[in-house]
């Protein structure tokens, strides 16, 4: 007998293949073919799938046949008896369960005749002798479980709740054998525990659940009246919750009804009983006869989702509750209910559809009366945290110790050392405790495979080559080591001991040395003792096609940084690039060590997780990964990342950097969503070839951030109307080109081309699939984090069934309403108040990111997401800004400025300049004549803080960027913008421009000019522009000069033949460049004015006339033929000029003094403008506290009897 004995006797032997055809896709759904034998959640379902089919089956004998007759029609149905199940067997074999490793479960139940007890025999093989079965019977479909009078000798009663029989052992094997007699037992239900151990033994975290045939059941004629057989119906649809159901699931519900009074009848009862049962008038849940249109819909799912679809567009594409979505979808049902009742036909409402000629009484729903949020009144004091990860001079102190080299690492480090060609990738296996070395070189064009290991038996290497990457080829003659052996299709090598080092070490070493370009890896075992070594029982290859990695000697030996670390990383790379599976597993392998090298190892993380983020290392590589893993290992690495969150607050800003990178992740099913769901797509949308066929193997083999693209260039190419420039410049907009598409290892090689009656179903498939794919690969999606926090219950046909995240507890009173504000106006054109609500929301998260939740990453990848979405909004509210006044313009700047601080650890000094801004701008409204002044000294603060920010980031990540991108082969222009880019990233860069936007305003409003002038002189020259004042510092210019210079720190030299140097940068007025200007008759100034710095840039080669003022520069182009001096100008002196005398200052007898007490006969004019300004500024402007030396304080102090030693030597020099 075949395995679809669970579909009952009657089915198996005697139904039309029809019949068993449907079975045949009973069984293509995942349910077992022996469903006497299945989990308890799935036991049910099985039953009643096994009876959906509505067509006539036929008996393969006498002609007999029986009718299922539609919903809601009056009539009997006849069951007629067969002797023929008396020649069936006894009993079969109803499954086979592995229970751990190799121990499996056997059940066989017999199948009696009328009058005999039903058998469930057990076996457990190779079980140990303490097995005890916990067990218990189910009946009349109550799940709870009640205790069977005959049980086997040796049960005991586990409280009133449960039987425990022992097994009995036979040898190697454990047995038991149940009989049940009483006719009401539908099953048995168990869990199988060895005592001894104390561990159960589960069916995929469920109970076994075996089924019992049913007594009797085809011994008698009845038949059951209609009318019971919806209120049954009914019955169990308010039993499970009165779900929706599809056409197929109501088909399937009505039969399971019908199954059920059956079995009532079976046992006894008249069908005056049943009938009174169902509808007792004195029960107080008197059950009514439903009308037909409640109890089973008649409509397809299908169409009540389009019209749903339909609705939401009519509607304004709302954003909707789950609960108000519910509600939709009931309305979409009864708005097509109409129509039927109409007298419209199913095939007219999809025709109708399809034409979008079906009308809707939904309307534009109105927008929340809320359109601005009211903000909380907040001390920003309280946002400060001063967590430092480093040190004060950048280096922090790593309190790891150095690791202690291994016997093989050490070997490995002395054949780097030779003179072994460049390096093609190294890999440390460890196996059972003892490590192998595989070095692959490339010396002179050939290929060097060095192993080694520290094994201490006899060792042999059983290898072969491959030519493909699959295959094993014998390797040829000429290249086996000596004493090498050729077998078919491999060779086998012995090791040889090896003592090197000193004090000397031993290892078991050999070298094969390929010739030429003919094959692409080696395959191999080891063998030892007659034991075959593996690698987690599969094959060792060596892939010969890694291109070889060259160190940039830019790169430096990895100072400043957790060099053990990033070259553990970079060796076990080659493993990471398999699939993200292996990436994320082998992260999380790393965190603690990361997190023990402190503030350095995890910005190694970083950069390693940011490299594989940009598409700088290869996601995948010949192997296949199912999403579900992928998932279950990001959510490994994001609960990692999340403890040392708890637990070291001072690394909270890089491990939020990290978090980003990766993505949340998810257990359970919700990567295997990614692969189920493409096929409903494919399914209910009739596109099962073509580019969606590609891409539903590239989602099977190995899922990435880059599907989250594709189906929104999909979105995208469908709602353009099938244009498919759009689904192209969508790809390519996020880096994914056609040679990216042929790339993977299941490539795409199409592009999409759909009907247009497939447009509604694609774009609310897609939809949906869009959240299943960010779920998972979408740490900063808005949408996907503000649902995992508030939760949602997800029960749509094919899409995210079954699905219940509960929401984060302990949320702040009105949060969900915070965030739903945010999604309604997320799209916004004016973008302030949508600022507002993002900000509002990330303060009221701030608590709860600070205490222990078992849900905090889920609430880290919303502030995350928060924190982004401030970012793309102010840059989308550049426009807004346009032709604001300074007010605006300084709230902008407030409102990022407070989403820095929210994200950045040590953010005092970023507080301070909130409060001030928050101050300039109450100046400005109260039309304070200084507000401006005041508002440009913020700035200035601001801009510093940006810059001291900006160097700790270059500081920390540069470092690891360079060493590890050498070590890895990244693209050198990647590694040249690292920090660049990761600082771009975050809303510094939007702070910075705002900055620029409010500066020349600020300047002019407080008369500032927009310019500096150090060295006021006149000159004309040619326009030269450079980055840096140093690179041209020895340089000499054959023309007159003006250089426009983006960098001057201040200790340059001006090279000869400059008349002018220009810049943006700032220098001290006394550094040494300045100093140079002014006494060379340079003209040197800073330009503060973006544009005026454009402008200039824009004249290079050209002839610009420069004239000073105080405060400003004015420039003009010398047109040719036009005569003017080139070089400086400079006003002649009059001989009448008085000469300049200086007269050495004398020792007052004061060795210090106070401000109160500064002249010029004491101190110098610096010491003395501190004096002046004291009551001449307002209140607001501090005056520092100063003391000063005044003048020969010095030379007295040298002149003194115990330091003439000094004053000899300092006169000497003074004589040079």
């Amino acid at each position: 007998m075949s395995n679809t004995i669970g579909h009952s006797l009657l089915h198996q032997t005697l139904l039309h293949p029809t019949v068993l055809e449907q079975q045949t896709k009973i069984n293509s759904c995942n349910i077992s073919g022996n469903s006497f034998f299945l989990p308890k959640s799935t036991a049910n379902q099985a039953k009643s799938q096994i009876r959906k089919s509505p067509l006539s089956t036929k008996f393969r004998s006498n002609n007999v046949k029986t009718t299922k007759l539609p919903m809601g029609t009056q009539g009997p149905v006849s069951v007629v008896p067969r002797a023929v199940l008396a020649s069936e067997p006894t009993s079969e074999l109803a499954g086979r369960f592995n229970l751990d490793g190799n121990s499996d479960l056997q059940v066989r139940v017999s199948f009696p005749d009328a009058g005999s007890i039903s058998q469930v025999d057990l076996q457990v093989t190779n079980s140990s002798n303490s097995l005890v079965l916990h067990w218990g019977a189910i009946c009349d479909r109550h799940e709870k479980w009640i205790l069977p009078s005959r049980y086997p000798d040796g049960t005991r009663v586990y409280k009133d709740r449960a039987l425990r029989t022992p097994f009995v052992k036979t040898g190697s094997n454990s047995f038991l054998n149940i009989e049940i007699d009483d006719p009401a037992i539908l099953a048995i239900e168990f869990l199988i525990l060895d005592e001894a151990q104390n561990k159960w033994f589960k069916n995929n975290g469920d109970n076994f659940h075996v089924k019992l045939p049913v007594k009797h059941r085809l011994n008698l004629n009845v038949s059951v009246p209609e009318d019971l057989v919806q209120v049954q119906a009914y019955l169990r649809w308010e039993r499970k919750g009165k779900q929706m159901y599809t056409p197929e699931q109501e088909k399937v519900e009505y039969e399971a009804a019908r199954a059920e009074l059956l079995e009532e009848i079976t046992r006894g009862t008249s069908i005056e009983d049943l009938r009174a049962k169902l509808l007792n008038k004195n029960d107080k849940n008197q059950i009514q006869k439903p009308p037909i249109s409640e109890t089973i819909s008649k409509i397809p799912d299908d169409l009540v989702q389009t019209q749903a679809y339909i609705r939401w567009e009519a509607a304004g594409k709302p954003n909707y509750s789950p609960d108000e979505q519910l509600r939709e979808f009931e309305e979409a049902r009864k708005e097509l209910q109409i129509e039927l009742e109409k007298g419209a036909s199913l095939d007219e409402i999809r025709h109708k559809i399809t034409k979008g000629e079906m009308k809707t009484k939904a309307t534009p729903k109105k927008k929340n009366i809320v359109e601005r949020i009211q903000r909380k009144k907040r001390d920003l004091m309280q946002l400060i945290n001063k967590y430092v990860a480093g040190s004060e001079t950048g280096q922090e102190k790593i309190s790891v110790k150095p690791k202690s080299l291994t016997v093989v690492e050490l070997y490995s480090e002395t054949k780097k050392e030779e003179d072994v060609g460049s390096i093609l990738s190294k890999k440390i296996v460890n196996l059972s405790g003892m490590e192998l070395l595989v070095l692959v070189t490339k010396p002179d064009g050939k290929t060097r495979i060095i192993l080694a290991t520290d094994f201490r038996e006899p060792l042999i290497l059983h290898w072969a080559l491959s030519k493909t990457g699959g295959d094993w080829l014998e390797p040829p003659s000429t290249i086996l080591p000596d004493g090498s052996v050729s077998l078919d299709k491999a060779a086998e090598t012995k090791f040889g001991q090896i003592s090197f080092g000193d004090p000397p070490c031993q290892v078991q070493s050999l070298e094969i040395e390929i010739e030429g370009e003919d094959f692409v890896g080696m395959p191999f075992v080891l063998l030892s003792n007659g034991n075959w070594i593996k690698n987690k029982g599969s094959d060792f290859y060596v892939d010969f096609s890694t291109k070889p990695k060259q160190f940039r000697k830019d790169a430096g030996e990895g100072k400043g940084t957790a060099k053990d670390l990033l070259e553990k990383i970079a060796g076990l790379e080659s493993e990471a690039q398999k699939s993200f599976m292996h990436r994320f597993n082998i992260a999380a392998d790393l965190i603690e060590e990361a997190k023990d090298f402190g503030e350095l190892g995890l910005a190694g993380i970083l950069v390693w997780m940011r490299f594989m983020a940009t598409r700088q290392l290869i996601w995948n590589k010949n192997y296949n990964v199912k999403p579900r893993e992928i998932s279950k290992a990001q959510d490994r690495l994001t609960d990692l990342l999340q403890n040392i969150y708890k637990s070291h607050p001072q690394y909270r800003e890089l491990l939020r950097m990290i978090l980003s990178t990766v993505g949340r992740g998810g257990e359970g099913d919700v990567g295997q969503r990614i692969r189920d769901e493409i096929l409903v797509i494919q399914r209910n949308n009739d596109c099962k070839g073509g580019m969606m066929e590609e891409w539903h193997q590239k989602l099977h083999n190995n899922t990435s951030p880059d599907d989250v693209v594709i189906c929104q260039a999909l979105i995208d190419y469908i709602k353009s109307d099938f244009d498919i420039s759009v689904y192209w410049k969508t790809l390519n907009e996020n880096g994914i080109t056609k040679e990216r598409l042929l790339s993977y290892d299941r490539a795409i090689h199409s592009e999409p081309s759909f009907r247009r009656d497939q447009k509604d179903g694609l774009l609310r498939d897609l939809g949906n699939y869009m959240r299943t794919l960010k779920a998972v690969h979408s740490g900063a999606d808005l949408e996907s984090a503000i649902s995992n926090c508030m939760g949602y219950k997800a029960e749509g046909q094919g899409f995210m069934v079954g699905v219940n995240i509960n929401p984060v507890s302990g949320l702040p009173s009105g949060f969900p309403e915070l965030l739903q504000y945010v999604l309604t106006h997320v799209e916004d054109k004016n973008v302030e108040g949508l600022l507002e609500g993002l900000l509002e929301a990330r303060e009221d998260l701030q608590p709860l990111l600070s205490q222990s939740n078992d849900r905090l990453k889920d609430l880290l990848f919303l502030d995350i997401a928060l924190d982004s979405t401030v970012r793309t909004v102010i840059e989308r509210g550049y426009e807004e800004l346009n032709d604001a006044g300074p007010e605006k313009i300084m709230y902008f700047i407030i409102l990022v400025l407070e989403n820095l601080a929210l994200s950045w650890d040590n953010n005092e000094d970023l507080i301070y300049c909130l409060k001030g801004w928050n101050h300039a701008l109450n100046m400005l409204k109260s039309k304070d004549d200084f507000w401006a002044l005041y508002a440009k000294s913020v700035l200035d603060r601001t801009r510093l803080a940006l810059a001291t920010k900006a160097e700790s980031y270059q500081r920390v990540l540069q470092p690891s960027a360079e060493y590890l991108g050498s070590l890895l082969g990244v693209d050198q222009w990647a590694l040249n913008i690292f920090t660049e880019e990761i600082i771009r990233a975050g809303s510094a860069a939007s702070l910075s421009s705002l900055l620029n936007r409010l500066d020349p305003v600020l300047r002019k409003t407080a008369n500032l000019g927009s310019w500096q002038i150090i060295s006021p002189v006149e000159a004309v020259g040619y326009v030269a522009v450079v980055d840096e004042l140093l690179t041209v510092q020895n340089k000499s210019y054959e023309r007159p000069t003006i250089l426009i210079a983006k960098s001057v720190k201040g200790e340059e030299e001006i090279p000869d033949g400059t008349v002018a140097v220009l810049t943006p940068d700032m220098p001290d007025v006394l550094s040494h460049v300045s100093v140079r200007a002014r006494n060379s008759k340079v003209c040197f100034a800073t330009c503060f004015d973006p544009n005026i710095l454009v402008d200039l840039q824009a004249k290079e080669g050209k002839r610009l006339h420069l004239k000073t003022t105080s405060a400003d520069i004015v420039y003009r182009e010398v047109k040719d033929g036009e005569v003017e001096v080139a070089g400086p100008i400079v006003v002649k002196e009059e001989s009448s000029m008085p000469r300049l005398t200086l007269v050495r200052k004398q020792f007052a007898g004061r060795y210090a003094i106070s401000s109160d007490e500064f002249t010029s006969e004491l101190v110098g004019a610096k010491s003395r403008n501190i004096s002046y300004l004291k009551g001449k500024v307002p209140s607001w402007v501090g005056i520092p506290t100063s003391v000063a030396l005044p003048f020969g304080v010095f030379e007295k102090v040298l002149s003194e009897d115990c330091n003439q030693v000094s004053f000899s030597v300092n006169s000497g020099c003074m004589a040079l």
